[in-house]
């Protein structure tokens, strides 16, 4: 997660300002009167009562933010499992999709994919890259949209809502010959919240899929 530099850090760096110039005026205040005539005991930054009440606005604006920052973060997660007829009537499918589990929306900064199809290594993945360089790539293997999967992009700007229950967006949708074929499929997702943090999601697609205790007809995955 990466904070807001605006609505984190600046209500952060005032009040350490205000720290320091507390302690400044600590250290002025047991200095004799006659060491205090001169510089650069003669700087005086701000008197007490003014200091108090702005480190008391600005620790209530720090403690207020951080709570506030908590109640709308996003909760990614994403859910797995066999269907019949997504692809094709009568045939079993690998569906999968994410949904926002906090209360409050969030909006996608970034969408991007990579693969690893089967007898390939996972020690040097492939780079992370827009949906059509996935396509590419299944392409090459004989995998063909709307027949062997489909999969969703979602751009820029995107709101996923929260949902505060477990309906999710639907990311792809594979076959169980593009199952046999990908060893992994991640989709890394990265959204914004409503202050202005940013939190980043990675989906494993096949998770699960070719487990035998998720063989078409059982339950789902999630994660």
């Amino acid at each position: 997660m990466r904070r807001s530099p605006l609505l984190f850090t600046a209500p952060l760096a005032l009040l350490a300002l205000l720290v320091l110039i507390l302690l400044w005026e600590t250290v002025r205040a047991n200095v004799s009167p006659e060491a205090r005539n001169d510089w650069p005991w003669r700087l005086q930054l701000l008197d007490t009562e003014a200091l108090g009440s702005l480190l008391a606005v600005a620790t209530g604006a720090v403690l207020a933010r951080a709570q506030y920052a908590r109640t709308v973060r996003p909760y990614l997660g994403y859910r797995g499992s066999w269907r019949t007829g997504p692809l094709a009537e009568g045939e079993p499918a690998w569906r999968v999709g994410i949904l926002n589990g906090g209360q409050h929306i969030a909006v996608v900064d970034s969408w991007e994919c990579r693969v690893v199809l089967r007898g390939g290594s996972d020690a040097a993945p492939a780079p992370w890259g827009p949906v059509p360089d996935v396509v590419a790539a299944l392409a090459s293997a004989g995998l063909a949209v709307g027949r062997d999967y489909q999969l969703i992009a979602f751009g820029a700007g995107f709101p996923l809502v929260g949902t505060g229950n477990y309906e999710t967006v639907p990311v792809g949708v594979f076959s169980q010959r593009c199952v046999e074929k990908v060893e992994s499929l991640h989709i890394r997702l990265r959204v914004t919240d409503v202050v202005g943090d940013s939190h980043e999601r990675v989906l494993d697609c096949m998770r699960g899929a070719r487990a035998e205790y998720n063989v078409p007809g059982t339950e789902p995955v999630n994660g």
